[in-house]
């Protein structure tokens, strides 16, 4: 399963980079994360609970981070274990590219395998949950960036 999208963020270039390694925002962001957990070594540490059609399942996994193109590009790899559920492995390039001071465009061209009870659901039900948890994602990661009222 792939995804490609894009999103343009009201921050500067760097701002968005920083909060796209800040355990803290992510976790905010990410649809059921409970817990995430960066460590020294570049790896990050999630428990995230999902529900996808008839199956729900709490996931333990761990990504791993690839900054050598940091700040302007930067990949991405994991893996999670459902339990009974499944599993699933994948990764992400994420490009980031200042299109005004205060504006970033966002591309990323992500890529997934799942296996278990999830991959019996079906294709299409697994892509659109993906596509989905995708755009509730970076919906809540650019309100980040929104100028707070008061």
């Amino acid at each position: 399963m792939e995804l490609q999208d894009e999103v343009t963020i009201n921050a500067p270039l760097t701002e968005v980079y920083d909060a796209l390694n800040d355990p803290d925002v992510l976790q905010a962001c990410i649809p059921g994360c409970e817990e995430l957990v960066k460590h020294d070594d570049g790896t990050m540490e999630a428990k995230v609970v999902l529900k996808v059609g008839p199956v729900k399942a709490r996931f333990s996994g761990n990504v791993t981070l690839d900054t050598s193109g940091a700040p302007e590009a930067f990949s991405l790899s994991g893996q999670g274990n459902g339990g009974t559920a499944g599993h699933a492995k994948g990764g992400a390039d994420v490009r980031l590219e200042a299109v005004a001071p205060d504006q970033t465009r966002l591309t990323y061209d992500a890529r997934a395998e799942i296996g278990g009870k999830l991959a019996q659901l079906g294709s299409r039900l697994i892509q659109s949950t993906a596509k989905k948890l995708a755009g509730k994602f970076f919906t809540s990661f650019a309100t980040q960036f929104a100028p707070s009222e008061g």
